[in-house]
């Protein structure tokens, strides 16, 4: 049979009764050949997920026989899904073996419903369409949500991320003998031992100020923004892996793990921020006022960190490799930005790598969080205007790519 196939659906009546949809309508064939249920003709319907597109129900079939230019009617009842969500149902004409007729362009019936967190269905509406009409609203309602979806989903999830968050941080420590002491240990001891390395053997100077406490000042101001985004972006191919009862038994949000990290990062920072103050407060005896930019430098931290966070988790999930690779690029990553040495030391370097280099996210950063700490001076607003719409864009495009492959996770974990 060609398919060259042509169906009229009309009179839809869609009614909800208790847990299933009463769905009847008239179809006409309007092929020019005769549809037999003995050669596999029949109406049916397939139940999507409407936010994600993925097909729920590959449901019952309706044998349809019909001549050509002949109408007859149809009923199916439709059982809902009990899971909360919203759902679209689309009734169609098909032939077993050889393609349901919707998806080759001939109208079919399509419903739209929700079901609440309380179990109970509500239709939203019902039409005859096409499936280029529902592929173009798809696409303008998914750029829509681009935008939405990331912000929706951390809001309406606040209270989960800082109980994980808390778990999270004193699960780090549990049984330990210092608690959650440790989650100050660490950062100063990893502060201690790079400032050992550079400034005691190396004895690398920093302009404006050679000596030892000028050096333990310049780094830590710029390692702070580097311990949160390493702390987040080390873990995240390994995040949804290490959870993964959370994907396969549990109706989770799963976009919520990966955003974990960049909170918990941001955690660590604050006690490495406490640190440096102490360190202000007894070397030069005082906090400089311009400290009050901080959150100017974090609004484009926690964008970026997080766009990554989701990037790197979903390929972690089909990249088992990406976990160790990931490590030694955040290591390469942090060896060409001047955390441990100036900025003075690109002079060597050719202009256009130097050039490349001064792009660098975490540079830009590491720049802001010493002139509001230690010049006393606002950071550079053309740089951090840019950075803040890439993060933005970085964080809209890491959310979509996790979005759009969060469907397979549960098969492939």
């Amino acid at each position: 049979m060609a398919l060259s196939v042509s169906t009229v659906f009309s009179n839809p009546e869609v009614h909800l009764e208790g847990g299933e949809l009463d769905v009847r309508c008239r179809i006409e064939n309007r092929s020019g050949e005769a549809w037999s249920s003995a050669a596999g003709f029949g109406i049916g319907y397939h139940l999507f997920d409407d936010p994600t597109g993925t097909l729920v129900v590959d449901g019952a079939r309706q044998p349809l026989d019909l001549a050509p230019a002949a109408q007859g009617a149809i009923g199916l009842k439709i059982p809902l899904p009990p899971e909360p969500g919203e759902y679209n149902i689309c009734v169609s004409a098909m032939r077993e073996n050889v393609a349901w007729f919707y998806t080759l362009g001939w109208p079919f019936l399509m419903v739209e419903v929700t079901v609440g967190d309380d179990g109970a269905a509500k239709i939203t509406g019902w039409r005859i369409t096409v499936k280029s009409a529902v592929d173009r609203k798809r696409m303008l309602r998914s750029f829509a949500r681009a935008f939405t979806l990331p912000l929706q989903a951390v809001a309406r999830n606040r209270g989960l991320v800082r109980t994980l968050v808390r778990r999270e941080i004193l699960s780090r420590y549990s049984g330990s003998f210092g608690g959650a002491f440790w989650a100050i240990l660490n950062p100063l001891l990893l502060m201690l031992t790079y400032f050992f390395v550079f400034a005691i053997v190396l004895k690398t100077p920093f302009p404006g100020d050679p000596s030892r406490a000028g050096f333990v000042l310049y780094y830590i101001g710029g390692f702070l923004p580097w311990l949160a985004f390493s702390e987040a972006v080390g873990r995240a191919p390994t995040t949804l892996v290490e959870h993964r009862n959370f994907i396969k038994k549990l109706v989770f949000p799963v976009e919520i793990l990966p955003f974990n990290l960049t909170v918990a990062g941001l955690v660590t920072e604050c006690f490495g921020i406490g640190i440096f103050a102490i360190a202000l407060l007894l070397l030069r005896h005082h906090l400089p006022v311009t400290a009050l930019y901080l959150p100017l430098l974090l609004i484009p931290q926690i964008l970026f960190t997080s766009g990554l966070c989701w990037f790197l988790s979903a390929l972690g999930v089909f990249f088992r490799d990406l976990a160790q690779i990931n490590g030694f690029l955040i290591t390469i990553w942090f060896f060409i930005t001047p955390i441990c040495y100036p900025e003075t030391g690109w002079a060597s370097m050719p202009h256009a790598v130097a050039s490349i280099l001064s792009k660098n996210p975490i540079y830009i950063l590491v720049r802001g969080h010493r002139a509001i700490f230690l010049e006393s001076r606002h950071p550079e607003w053309t740089p951090l205007a840019w950075l803040t719409l890439a993060s933005a864009i970085i964080f809209l495009l890491g959310h979509a790519w996790f979005h759009k492959l969060r469907k397979s996770f549960a098969d492939i974990i």
